[in-house]
């Protein structure tokens, strides 16, 4: 099992490396950065925390190991144990180097920026003139394009509110010429109905008249025989 302190000097590492990483990201940051101030500001001040806790482990470390290289027998491990936190200062210091660079590089490069955008101040101005001429040209486009729409949706709506009173006028006219044909079909029914009854009183005169005709030759030719043929 390890011991209590070598625990510590592990944990210690481990937290010193990864503040060592952190300040690295950060550093490369601040060399891609091309402003604005403020950006940078705010980006050396991350760099400030992690430098002061960075140190703050270091010297943790220091103390660890130093208590470490006392219990040691050896000179040549204590040494070890102490050169262990002059790399880690050395690589602070490393650090420490290439961030001022890189602050140097970015001032710079937001320098250029600055002078660049001062050259072309004129020709921004214009630009913006000449885009808000555009703008005002074309807002004008865009109103009369909508008006033009709002005057051809009105005339839709009028043209939908005149058909649809030609669809109602057409409905009652459809609704009038269906009475008329239920009154009409009504009507032709009832013809059909006396046209049937005459003819069956036609068929039954007919009849009649012919029973009748029978009727009559009948009583003549009994006539015309007892008359001629009495001793029939």
């Amino acid at each position: 099992m390890a011991a209590p302190q070598d625990v510590h000097v592990r944990i210690c590492n481990q937290e010193i490396v990864k503040f060592d990483l952190e300040v690295k990201a950060l550093i490369q940051d601040i060399r891609d950065c091309s402003g604005p101030l403020s950006e940078l500001t705010e980006l050396n001040t991350k760099v400030k925390e992690k430098f002061q806790q960075l140190k703050h482990r270091i010297q943790k470390l220091k103390v660890e190991l130093e208590q470490s290289a006392r219990e040691q027998d050896k000179e040549s491990e204590k040494q070890l144990l102490l050169q262990e936190v002059e790399n880690h200062k050395k690589q602070m210091l490393s650090n420490q180097t290439s961030w001022r660079k890189a602050n140097l590089t970015c001032k710079l490069a937001i320098d250029n920026l600055e002078k660049a955008e001062l050259l072309q101040g004129g020709e921004s101005l214009r630009q913006r003139k000449t885009t808000k001429e555009s703008l005002a040209q074309t807002s004008s486009t865009i109103t009369e394009s909508l008006m033009g729409i709002s005057r051809m949706m009105s005339q839709q709506v009028q043209q939908s509110e005149e058909a649809m009173q030609t669809l109602v006028s057409s409905s009652r006219t459809l609704l009038d010429a269906n009475e008329e044909f239920k009154s009409m079909s009504g009507t032709i029914q009832l013809g059909r109905k006396l046209i049937t009854k005459y003819n069956r009183r036609e068929l039954t005169d007919k009849l009649l008249i012919f029973l009748a005709l029978a009727l009559f030759l009948a009583t003549v030719l009994y006539i015309v025989k007892k008359r001629l043929f009495p001793f029939l």
